[in-house]
């Protein structure tokens, strides 16, 4: 664990994501992410979730190498998803309950294993939200997951069964939003 902070710490000093860029939904989503220790990770895919017609956040896939795989996605040591918030209707209560459907879903209801870890880490939402933010969620094999706030550690959570659920909220059979899976995949 550690180790983990000390990689975090440095991730903050030198993790950079490129100029070159794509625009999603008036966001600009960087092609890649260089964080120190870790491969260099490309875009492998970014689109919107949406809820009654409005755009909610945008939400990047950073992986070593480009994939439409699930299987691969989840299999390789590191990724990131980055989520930049675009509307102010997106509460710190409504992405907890968010959050909690989203595990829910991902693990077809059997979320008691990991319990622990998935109020460890809803409680990273507590502090408002606000149009503009970012959180990046840092997959690693080995530690979990690492989650920031506007590049601000919050927290190492979990462990790899942890990991997987929560990636499988984007990418699991019952996604937040089969359209955001698609395009994370690049597989439109």
């Amino acid at each position: 664990m550690k180790k983990l902070f000390v990689f975090c710490l440095a991730w903050l000093s030198v993790a950079s994501f490129q100029t070159s860029a794509i625009e999603v939904a008036d966001t600009q989503v960087a092609d890649t992410m260089q964080l120190e220790g870790v491969p260099a990770l490309v875009l492998n895919g970014a689109g919107v979730r949406t809820k009654f017609f409005m755009d909610l956040y945008v939400g990047g896939l950073y992986l070593p190498s480009k994939t439409k795989s699930v299987t691969e996605v989840l299999e390789t040591d590191y990724a990131a998803i980055n989520l930049t918030i675009l509307s102010g209707l997106i509460t710190s209560e409504k992405m907890e309950d968010a959050i909690r459907e989203g595990f829910d879903d991902a693990t077809h209801g059997n979320t008691a294993s990991i319990a622990t870890e998935i109020e460890q880490f809803i409680g990273l939402f507590k502090d408002d939200i606000k149009v503009g933010d970012q959180f990046l969620l840092l997959f690693s094999k080995k530690d979990g997951v690492s989650a920031f706030k506007n590049q601000q550690l919050q927290a190492t959570v979990g462990n790899d069964a942890f990991r997987v659920a929560l990636m499988n909220i984007w990418l699991g059979d019952e996604p937040a939003q089969n359209s955001l899976k698609k395009a994370m995949l690049n597989a439109k």
